[in-house]
């Protein structure tokens, strides 16, 4: 019976550290998106410049792109005038539409209105949406 009695101390020292190790591994996966949440904004992984054909911004008309990671819409104001802006409410970051028959920008999270240039109208918005630089180059729209 003398080897018997070693055994028992070993399973219970095996199945701490297997139970130790278990919650470690829950407590970093549990903690990770914390850190996430709690870090800076990084700045984005797109382009700082996006090319678009002037043949798909109708007059009127909203086209939604990617611009340094995030949502942002090119609108075509006026024939030959085009405006670029952040398609991110700047109340709590939800992507606004376009809506056509209004010729302004609506937040579907709380009512927010903007102007075909970015302004204002009403709602909760603290502030414009944010403007991006649009030049014509050629037959393409350079953004940013």
């Amino acid at each position: 019976m003398d080897p018997n009695a070693p055994l028992p101390l070993q399973r219970r020292k095996f199945l701490m550290t297997l139970l130790a190790g278990l919650g470690a591994l829950i407590g970093a996966a549990s903690a990770w998106p914390v850190f996430r949440f709690l870090s800076p904004a990084t700045a984005g992984s797109g382009s700082d410049q996006v090319l678009i054909p002037r043949g798909d911004v109708a007059s009127g008309k909203a086209h939604f792109f990617q611009h340094r990671g995030k949502p942002a819409v090119l609108l075509q104001v006026a024939p030959g005038q085009f405006v670029a802006m952040s398609a991110v409410c700047t109340h709590l970051g939800c992507v606004v539409a376009w809506q056509e028959t209004a010729g302004e920008f609506l937040c579907p999270c709380h009512g927010g209105r903007f102007s075909a240039e970015g302004q204002v109208l009403s709602g909760p918005p603290p502030k414009p949406l944010e403007s991006i630089a649009v030049e014509l180059d050629g037959d393409q729209l350079r953004v940013g």
